[in-house]
């Protein structure tokens, strides 16, 4: 797995251990005094100053929503929409929705300029029954991406579903891995669908599984919903 804090530079790591130490505070510290309690919070105060001191890079990020459970397109959504509130520009390409217009795509239309949508997939492939027209979408929805990944004006590119392509052999790991590394220093790219490699993980700086607890439309029979499912 990828480490980018390298053995020598033990500051950030003692840092880290030192605020884990001290706590959160709250009633996560029991049998305490008040006054106690603030000299302890001015201690993590103090050090988690001096971590965001340490931690000065900035960088464009390649980012993974993978796992069984929901929520991946959602959280890359969410991170689109803080993007667009910073008055950066975003574009979201669809592998494999696309056989229905889910909520987002219709929410996001009032951003206009500021977010190009793309849904180019037809849907799941038992809805297709189709693989040849369903590699030549999901490839052509890759070359759209491409041309926004390289595009500096673009600060967030999501690519909704491409693990899934990838996994579903549509498309070459290595062509996805080395196409977003043609992106500018400070654009990010976020990656979603359940399956995600070990070599695609290893190639990203930021990796969020989600985990599948319960789910109504196992459990319950209870049929996907607006706003919740799309």
């Amino acid at each position: 797995m990828k480490n980018n804090i390298p053995n020598e530079d033990s500051r950030l790591n003692k840092l880290d251990k030192r605020a884990e130490k001290i706590g959160m505070g709250g009633n996560l510290i029991p049998n305490i005094s008040e006054e106690r309690y603030r000299e302890r919070m001015k201690r993590r105060k103090e050090v988690q100053t001096q971590r965001l001191k340490e931690r000065n890079k900035e960088k464009g990020l390649i980012i993974i929503n993978t796992g069984q459970g929901k929520g991946k397109t959602t959280a890359a959504i969410g991170m689109g929409l803080r993007t667009i509130g910073h008055n950066h520009k975003v574009a979201i390409i669809q592998f494999i929705k696309g056989g229905w217009e889910p909520g987002e795509s219709l929410a996001l239309r009032v951003f206009d300029e500021k977010l190009k949508f793309h849904a180019f997939g037809e849907g799941f492939t038992w809805e297709t029954q189709d693989r040849n027209k369903d590699i030549n979408l999901v490839n052509s929805s890759w070359r759209k991406a491409v041309s926004y990944i390289k595009d500096p004006n673009y600060k967030l590119i999501i690519l909704d579903e491409i693990i899934v392509a990838i996994k579903l052999g549509y498309i070459d790991e290595d062509e996805i891995i080395n196409g977003i590394n043609l992106r500018p220093e400070l654009t990010h790219v976020v990656l979603t669908g359940r399956g995600a490699s070990e070599k695609l993980i290893d190639s990203a700086d930021l990796v969020t599984e989600m985990k599948l607890i319960h789910h109504p439309f196992r459990e319950q029979g209870v049929k996907a919903q607006e706003g919740i499912e799309y």
